[in-house]
This record gives C-alpha cells, sequence and structure tokens, in this order.
C-alpha cells in the first residue's frame, strides 16, 4: 500500500464510518480497485477506525465531558444509567470479536459478492425506518442489547454500523437524537478494545506490508474526513432522510455484485 492509497483509503473510511453505508465495505471495494492485496487489510482497518473514534471523542466531547463528571459522583445518576447500557450494548460483539477473529478476518479479503450482499441487507435495513413515524421513546436496557446486536452484525463487511444500530434504534421507536448519540458512543468501547488487544499481540505493530507511513496518512485522513460526516450524519439523522442512503447501498451493492 503506497501514500495514495492510504490517503484515498483513510478519506473513505472517515466519510463512510459516520454515515450508514459501511465503512468496512467501501475499504473492500476501494482496496480491490486500487488494486491493494496487503494481507494486513484488517491492521489497516484498525488504524482507520481507532482515527475515527477520536473524531467521534472530537464531536461528542460535551457529552464526554459531562459523563465523566457524572460517573467521578459515584452516584446512579442519568450518566452512569448511561455508561452501562453502553457496556451492555457492547456484549455481543466483544464475544463475537473474541471468540470468532480469526473466522471474521475471512471476511475482510476483497470478497465483492459478499460485500454487494451485504449492502443490500443494509439498504433494506435503512429503508424499513423510512415507514417508521418519529417517536420520542428512551434507550432502555433491553433496547440497548438489541442495538448492541445489530452492531454485532456490522462486523460484516457491507453492513453498515451505524446504519445498523441507528435504524434498529429508530424501529424500537426511541427519540431519533438520543439513538444519534448512543449510536455513536457506543463504538467507543469495542473498536478501542480491539486495537488494544491488537497491540498486544503485536498485529499493529508488524507494518512490514504496508509501511508506518500509510498507515500514519491513512489515520490523519480518516480522523479529518470523520469530523466532517459525524457532524452532518447527526443532523440526517435528525431530519430523517436515511431513504437516500438506502438507495445508495442497494446501487453500489448491485455494482458490486455484478463486478464480482
Amino acid at each position: 500500500m503506497n501514500e495514495i492509497q492510504a490517503l484515498i483509503l483513510g478519506i473513505i473510511q472517515g466519510l463512510t464510518e459516520f454515515l450508514p453505508v459501511s465503512s468496512s465495505g467501501h475499504l473492500e471495494i476501494g482496496h480491490t480497485i486500487l488494486g491493494v492485496k496487503s494481507h494486513n487489510n484488517l491492521m489497516f482497518a484498525v488504524v482507520v477506525h481507532v482515527a475515527t473514534v477520536f473524531s467521534t471523542i472530537v464531536v461528542f466531547r460535551k457529552d464526554i465531558l459531562d459523563i465523566i463528571n457524572g460517573l467521578f459522583k459515584f452516584k446512579w445518576n442519568k450518566e452512569t444509567i448511561f455508561v452501562s447500557k453502553l457496556l451492555f450494548s457492547a456484549i455481543p460483539v466483544i464475544i463475537l470479536g473474541l471468540l470468532f477473529q480469526k473466522e471474521l478476518e475471512q471476511f475482510f479479503t476483497g470478497n465483492l459478492f459478499f460485500v454487494g450482499c451485504m449492502l443490500l441487507f443494509t439498504a433494506s435495513l435503512l429503508t424499513l425506518t423510512h415507514f417508521v413515524n418519529s417517536n420520542d421513546g428512551k434507550i432502555t436496557f433491553f433496547k440497548a442489547i438489541i442495538i448492541g446486536l445489530a452492531q454485532a452484525l456490522a462486523v460484516f463487511p457491507g453492513i453498515s454500523r451505524s446504519g445498523a444500530t441507528i435504524a434498529t434504534g429508530l424501529l424500537l421507536k426511541s427519540n431519533k437524537d438520543e439513538v444519534a448519540r448512543f449510536s455513536f458512543l457506543m463504538v467507543l468501547i469495542p473498536i478501542l478494545g480491539a486495537a488494544f488487544l491488537d497491540i498486544l499481540k503485536g498485529d499493529l505493530t508488524s507494518t512490514e506490508s504496508i509501511g508506518l507511513l500509510p498507515l500514519v496518512i491513512g489515520f490523519v485522513s480518516a480522523f479529518a474526513s470523520g469530523l466532517f460526516a459525524c457532524a452532518w450524519m447527526i443532523k440526517i439523522v435528525r431530519r430523517g432522510k436515511l431513504i437516500y442512503f438506502a438507495i445508495y447501498c442497494a446501487v453500489i451493492g448491485l455494482i458490486a455484485i455484478f463486478a464480482a
């Protein structure tokens, strides 16, 4: 992977992590189009995902500071309850990642047919939200685990994490603003946890097939584009315009299937 490829893939990751179009699916398509054949594609994916986590932290810095302040009061307050729900929602993806990591890596091999099928699944899920009326329901612990299951499905390239979690939250009749906030903050736990485990195993220090500079470029470009996409996506969810992304995912999914 050279620097230009890393720049393009980083921008793709930053934009598509928050938009409901599957960042992992677009990265796999991008790898194929750009001719990136590295066996460490998963390592690059983890690095740029961490970059978008930092984008999330910047955008939601006030919320995060409020949560931290609430936690240090050591009371069962709204901040403690919210963090408990985030932890609860992370259980499915953590279990999946710990028990089936090797099996999951097999899906990150540039299989455009599989990615296309998963993009069609994302399109179907986003389409369903078009027929759901606005609601002000709160995210309960039960809803948190269901949204967490949706996040676990998004480990497959082509299923959008933000799309799956936001759509599931809306289908469960939850408030739009609360769903968007919960969806973007819930990703912090599994992605940072996965990166930490990879560092412990030495996966992120082995850069022979990619190189350190492309990883840095990918990280910076993903972070910068992620800042823009995160703020934009919050406005999109409030306006309920997910149907346009459903159409986009369907079109790209069909293109990927026929190009496979």
